[in-house]
């Protein structure tokens, strides 16, 4: 029961299950009650995003050094304790029921996703792909 790395906003595939957002900021312009059937997402999850300042740093990367620096200090908040419970926790319920986490990034080799799939698989996560 694989947890899918998704962009949010794309239409959802067959046994995606419950669709999180690892975003800072909720998609502008759309109403809370349509999040979920915009296929933005079900539950905002807030938690596993970046913080604003990181975000930030990743947005401006232009060179692999500056997308290394990302990763660094995004890798850094994630394991700090309440990040890596989240984590450990969207593990174990991965080997239980289905669901997804995802940000609005086209390109997820250069969003904290890419970097997000690396950290469930660590924790022992099953991700589908």
């Amino acid at each position: 029961m694989p947890i899918q790395i998704v962009q949010l906003g794309t239409a959802r595939v067959q046994g995606e299950g419950l669709r999180l957002g690892t975003v800072r900021r909720p998609p502008r312009g759309v109403p809370k009650t349509e999040f979920a059937s915009q296929n933005w997402y079900d539950l905002w999850f807030p938690n596993l995003a970046p913080s604003a300042e990181t975000m930030k740093l990743g947005q401006a990367a232009e060179s692999p050094a500056d997308w290394a620096a990302f990763v660094k200090r995004y890798k850094a908040e994630m394991a700090e304790p309440a990040a890596a419970h989240d984590l450990a926790l969207l593990a174990a319920l991965s080997h239980q029921t289905n669901f997804s986490v995802g940000c609005y990034c086209e390109d997820e080799a250069r969003c904290h996703r890419a970097v997000l799939r690396e950290l469930l698989l660590a924790k022992g996560a099953v991700l589908q792909g």
